[in-house]
């Protein structure tokens, strides 16, 4: 305890004092290695005689400009490295040039010319170790070094504009971080001084990384184009370094940037997938004066759908959920969004009315806790409000539990929607749309298989609503995984890399179609306003991801490094752990090879073949009596017969039921 003591003492001594303290032990040094050397070349070990005090203080005269214009004393001796080490070098060349000119080329009486060239060397000695000494002394307080860094991490700024300026303020006025240095494509920037911080190209950084023995890169390149950010991001993979980043310019655009705005990358930036700006037009068509109702409203893409469409003005806005909790975070949510922009209005001298997404909607915002597969309790619900557009966002969806409990699950995702699009069609809906899933093309899994045959419900019906009195446009959405999500794998690995890892792989060679929940909300809202009826839009997710290279890609951008057999003092491990009953290597966005363009360049139509409702209608039946059973056998042949297209790679076994195949 006292040694930890004496050392955080020191460590707490201001920087101009330990500054100081290290010139006069420099000092010391100086004096001692000419001494030294005198007493090894004339093995005499005595006062200086004659003008051997010029040798003395040439030292001290030759030494402390050029260790000053370095910056030799600004360097946190805790955390000299070889970068350091490396710029100590080049000042001892300049010392040694000067001094062996003096007392070797040039001579001076009393002083044998060795003498120019002993000393330099034993200087360089004696500094250095004494920079290691500090580093070790100090450096290993709690027994860790890496501590120290965690506490004052060293950054490099990418972008010298407006806001890499601020946050390089910001940070050294609180001094969280140690900037060592900004760095910037504008080659007439490059080699320049910003506040006293050195510009650096970007031909090699992680060169500049490993020399300045860099922990953190901040991205300041808010209006810089995805394709550079990701271009960015990949020069910085492996490195070895913690890479955050700012958010837009519209988030910016308030006022001074401040380290609290730092965030990790957020997920287009591990996918580099450029987001096409919605049309406003097309978010607008189906949502703006309208009734909207969202099933599945606390769910990941329900209640983002839920703050996309408050935006546009929504007459009124019904959430409608089964899981009390799910239904109670986004209502209390959506009450304090619409309230905020109430008070931001009256603030302005408003009458709290015009900055709201709707004049009414403060009192229209509905929590409704139901069960869509409960008819009566729909129909009350729909009958009292009256919503003009249905976004069916409520299903099962984690494979393995509804494999599990198929007929659980089939009964909530087919007989839930046909319950609730039979409500719809009932009460007048102008629009209903469903989100399904790739998982529905070429199923392997009883999800899969149950949005598929929730889409040909859709599509059937859509068939019927186009014969009967009352019109419901009836259409469906289907995409890949989204990124953050719940079960979605980028959350669990951020959560499995705090823990220290392992991460868990079902299968090195899985691949997945991802997007973020934004993008993937926009889009279906976006698709629903170009339906005509019995519409299968599909969405354009991109290239697909193999999760085994995200799980790297998610290491690295941390700061960590993945240990395997090559690097076997990495800091992550990537655990394979097996597939999981039903699941794919490979997922597909199409049943045929025929999509159509629309007019988004993100959204495809697609033109599956389906059933008559007369023959569909049969089968459900047919599938309902199964359910009942509970028989995995029976549900196993149900599923074959509608959806032509499933294989599944395992049993089916109902943990609720008697059977399985």
């Amino acid at each position: 305890m006292p040694i930890n003591a004496t050392k955080q003492s020191l460590l707490n001594l201001p920087r101009s004092v330990k500054r100081g303290l290290v010139m006069f032990g420099d000092v010391l040094i100086c004096g001692f290695s000419v001494w030294l050397a005198f007493g090894l070349r004339l093995d005499q070990w005595g006062y200086f005689q004659g003008q051997q005090w010029m040798a003395f203080i040439a030292a001290i005269g030759f030494s402390f400009p050029p260790f000053v214009s370095s910056g030799l004393y600004r360097a946190i001796f805790r955390y000299v490295g070889s970068a350091a080490l490396a710029s100590m070098a080049r000042v001892f060349i300049i010392y040694t040039g000067l001094f062996f000119c003096t007392f070797t080329l040039l001579g001076v009486d009393d002083v044998p010319r060795s003498i120019g060239v002993i000393q330099p060397i034993l200087l360089f000695i004696g500094i250095g170790t004494s920079r290691y000494f500090v580093r070790y002394f100090l450096g290993s307080i709690n027994n860790v070094q890496k501590s120290f860094q965690r506490a004052q991490p060293i950054a490099l700024i990418y972008g010298v504009g407006s806001a890499g300026r601020q946050l390089a303020s910001g940070i050294t006025s609180n001094k969280e971080m140690l900037v060592k240095g900004f760095i910037d494509d504008d080659p007439h920037l490059q080699g320049s001084t910003v506040n006293g911080i050195s510009v650096y190209p970007n031909t090699d950084v992680q060169g500049l990384i490993h020399r300045l023995d860099i922990t953190d890169v901040l991205l300041a390149i808010p209006s810089a184009s995805q394709n550079r950010r990701s271009e960015i991001i990949a020069s910085l993979n492996g490195c070895g370094v913690r890479v955050r980043t700012l958010p837009g310019l519209i988030d910016l655009a308030s006022g001074r940037v401040r380290i609290s705005d730092l965030h990790d990358l957020d997920m287009n930036d591990l996918l580099g997938r450029a987001v096409v700006p919605p049309d406003e037009e097309l978010l607008e068509k189906n949502i703006r004066d309208q009734v909207v109702l969202v099933t599945g409203a606390g769910g990941s893409i329900g209640s983002e759908l839920c703050r996309q469409i408050i935006k546009f003005s929504p007459k009124s806005l019904i959430l409608l959920d089964s899981s009390e909790h799910s239904l109670y975070l986004i209502y209390e949510e959506l009450k304090k969004a619409v309230t905020a922009l109430k008070h931001d209005d009256l603030a302005n001298g408003g009458d709290g009315q015009d900055s709201l997404p709707h004049p009414a909607l403060s009192n229209k915002l509905a929590a409704s806790l139901a069960s869509v597969r409960d008819s009566d309790l729909l129909r009350k619900i729909f009958r009292a409000h009256q919503p003009n557009t249905v976004f069916h966002a409520a299903a099962y969806k984690h494979v393995p539990l509804v494999e599990q409990n198929p007929a659980e699950g089939i009964r909530n995702n087919v007989f839930g929607t046909f319950t609730c699009a039979q409500v719809s069609l009932e009460c007048g809906v102008s629009n209903f749309i469903l989100v399904s899933t790739d998982k529905a093309v070429r199923p392997t899994n009883v999800m899969g298989a149950s949005k598929r045959i929730a889409e040909l419900v859709l599509q059937a019906m859509a068939e019927v609503s186009a014969k009967g009195d009352h019109s419901t446009n009836f259409s469906m959405v289907r995409f890949g995984n989204v990124l953050g999500s719940s079960g979605s794998v980028a959350p669990l690995f951020s959560a499995q890399i705090a823990a220290g890892g392992p991460i868990t792989l079902t299968h090195s060679e899985v691949t997945r179609y991802f997007m973020t929940i934004p993008e993937a909300a926009q889009l279906v809202i976006q698709a629903s306003a170009m339906a005509v009826g019995g519409d299968v839009f599909v969405l354009d997710m991109g290239e697909p991801v193999r999760i085994h290279d995200l799980a790297v890609k998610m290491v690295y951008l941390s700061g960590l490094l993945v240990k395997d057999e090559a690097h076997p003092h990495g800091d992550i491990e990537i655990e394979v752990t097996g597939l999981r009953p039903g699941e794919k290597l490979y997922e597909e966005l199409l049943i045929g090879d025929n999509p159509q363009p629309t007019a988004h360049p993100k959204i495809m139509k697609a033109h599956e073949e389906f059933m008559s409702w007369s023959d569909l209608q049969q089968e459900l039946e047919k599938l309902n009596i199964a359910l009942a059973a509970c028989d995995g056998k029976l549900i196993k042949g149900m599923l074959k017969k509608l959806v032509p297209g499933y294989q599944p790679n395992g049993d089916v076994v109902d943990w609720n039921g008697r059977g399985n195949s």
